[in-house]
């Protein structure tokens, strides 16, 4: 499971990403990996933005921010997650991660699948 952790819906960075998402989903599903975008943006939201980029996968909200602390990429002062990624196995251990330094970049999906490749 690929668990990605966005800041807020509606934005730039994270339009492409998720929009990114889509065209790959196929690659990630042929790995057996079910990605699971994530922000702090209400259901509503996350409904709407998810139909608007014809998403094919669900996104979940962390409302509460309870997931974002879990994983320790809450920006606090924002009160929003920075962007990070967390592969974790059949197991519910993280087997890779990365958070990024800025919100406004991402990796590519082809470093993910990389990453994916190394574990398999």
């Amino acid at each position: 499971m690929l668990l990605a952790f966005f800041p807020l819906a509606f934005t730039g960075t994270c339009t492409k990403e998720l929009i990114s998402f889509t065209q790959d989903f196929d690659q990630f599903a042929g790995k057996g990996v079910e990605i699971l975008p994530i922000s702090v943006d209400a259901t509503p939201s996350l409904k709407e933005f998810k139909n608007k980029l014809q998403m094919k996968t669900e996104l979940l909200s962390d409302f509460k921010r309870d997931v974002s602390r879990a994983y320790g990429v809450l920006n606090e002062d924002r009160f929003y997650s920075n962007r990070a990624y967390f592969l974790i196995d059949k197991e519910g251990r993280v087997r890779w991660s990365h958070v990024e330094g800025n919100n406004g970049e991402r990796r590519d999906n082809s470093e993910i699948l990389a990453a994916i490749e190394l574990l398999s």
